[in-house]
């Protein structure tokens, strides 16, 4: 960081807070490749000053070092240092998934990737406005020659490999709590609330606490009591069935698409001793058989129907609908969701998307109402609507910390022996660094949201308030 940096308020005058574009004559002297480069430079940093109206950005590269935005003592201050200038046609061909393809390689060092996050939402008009306009332009010019100079490359491919290892029951034991819910967590007082560990530090089974509260908020309002029987689309590794069947005395039907899953959610349903009340099906929701019509007192699903698609919405909550029995029965469906207004049923390729949880498709809760009403023709009635995106960012706080404190090279290659090279582990790592920060961001600014929804039989009584 320049020493300027560190006084209490620095405006940086607009002839010299802009790296400086090259001229035509230079750049016509480049190599094809190094024109491209200086090309995506020349036009994004050609936008970066009116795009940037909060927080303050400082780029590093072989160009020197630019200030972008107005610094002053406490703002969001992110220090961009630029290693590959590859990074420069990432952004341009790709935007914000250009920025995580380039972090996760190692094209550039960021001083916060949480601040880097919230600098993008807080300018996200700007950014949209200037930038990504400019960014459109340009890339839909060369777009074409693009993986001539960049798309096989050893990072690329590095970026290929990754994108699929994800299915790893070592690595999510490494920063889950010990019931392995892959879900937003219930804060409450006793861990300080949705800050606790900003303020007082994170302490050994908050999460855990947290996540414990989460499941029996779920099967509270899911209605369930001893002797019911539980349908649960996404089974993750057992956590929530094999509380509902040791607290409750429930039997659960549970289903997943993963074998790895079925596999450890079985172990552990068997180390409980809770194999005659829990069976998990690796099973798409699609194919449950005709013996499951009417069979069941509640359904629950967490976080699972961001797989679905909206294709599929009517579909999935038809099934639930011929599941569920016709009277004294309940469903509850938790989701990240976007907002009404940045909802839409064709969503293009992220970060998300590309990287951790391909072809899915982030629902609005109104759809899922809709769809709802819609599947069953009306035999549901909506019982309530909870949004949990508060509780979000302390959860994926407290995951990078296991992440960071957990995972090792070692623990991950014997799942994945390509992993055994450094660069691939270090940008398999930084991959998960990378969620962490940028869903948390997206939570704590309501760029995304986190629904629980609750529906109950349309003859059935309100949840009583005495």
């Amino acid at each position: 960081m320049s020493a300027s940096l560190q006084q209490p308020c620095v405006q940086f005058p607009t002839s010299s807070k802009a790296l400086q574009p090259s001229s035509l004559f230079s750049l016509s002297k480049l190599s094809p490749k190094s024109w491209l480069v200086a090309l995506a430079r020349n036009s994004i940093v050609s936008v970066l000053s009116d795009a940037i109206v909060v927080g303050h950005l400082t780029i590093s590269d072989s160009e020197g070092t630019y200030y972008y935005g107005n610094y002053q003592k406490g703002c969001n201050d992110v220090h961009l240092k630029i290693v590959n200038d590859n990074f420069w046609l990432r952004i341009l061909l790709s935007g914000d998934l250009g920025f995580s393809e380039a972090y996760m390689v190692g094209d550039v060092e960021v001083s916060s990737l949480r601040g880097s996050m919230n600098l993008w939402l807080d300018n996200q008009s700007g950014m949209e406005e200037t930038l990504s306009s400019t960014v459109a332009k340009v890339s839909s010019a060369i777009s074409g020659v693009y993986n001539s100079f960049l798309g096989q490359t050893r990072s690329q491919a590095r970026l290929n490999a990754i994108a699929s290892y994800d299915q790893s029951n070592e690595l999510f034991k490494a920063f889950l709590s010990k019931e392995m819910m892959y879900s937003c967590a219930l804060w409450s007082d006793a861990e300080g609330g949705v800050r606790g560990d900003l303020v007082d530090g994170p302490t050994p089974g908050d999460l855990e606490a947290a996540q414990l509260r989460k499941i029996h908020h779920v099967l509270r309002k899911a209605r369930v009591q001893p002797g019911h029987r539980i349908l649960e689309f996404g089974s993750g590794w057992g956590g929530l069935a094999i509380e509902a069947a040791r607290s409750y005395g429930c039997e659960v039907d549970t289903l997943t698409l993963s074998i790895e899953q079925k596999t450890l959610a079985e172990e552990r349903v068997k180390a409980a001793g809770l194999e005659g009340r829990i069976r998990v099906h690796l099973l798409d929701y699609r194919e449950i058989p005709a013996e499951f019509e009417k069979a069941f007192d509640a359904f629950v699903s967490i976080e699972m129907i961001e797989h679905v698609g909206s294709k599929y919405y009517n579909t999935y909550f038809k099934l639930v609908d011929f599941a569920l029995k016709s009277r004294d029965a309940a469903a509850v469906v938790t989701s990240s969701t976007f907002p009404e207004s940045r909802y839409t049923g064709y969503q293009a390729e992220d970060f998300m998307r590309r990287y951790m949880w391909p072809n899915s498709c982030l629902p609005s809760a109104t759809t899922l109402i809709t769809a709802m009403n819609t599947g069953s023709q009306g035999r549901f009635t909506l019982e309530g609507v909870e949004n949990h995106a508060a509780h979000y960012p302390r959860t994926l706080r407290e995951w990078g910390r296991r992440l960071e404190a957990n995972l090792t090279q070692d623990l991950v290659a014997k799942d994945y022996p390509s992993l055994s090279n450094r660069a691939d582990y270090n940008a398999f790592k930084r991959k998960w660094e990378y969620l962490f920060a940028y869903a948390g961001a997206g939570f704590a600014k309501g760029y995304i949201t986190c629904h629980m929804l609750t529906f109950i039989r349309q003859n059935d009584t309100p949840e009583r308030c005495d």
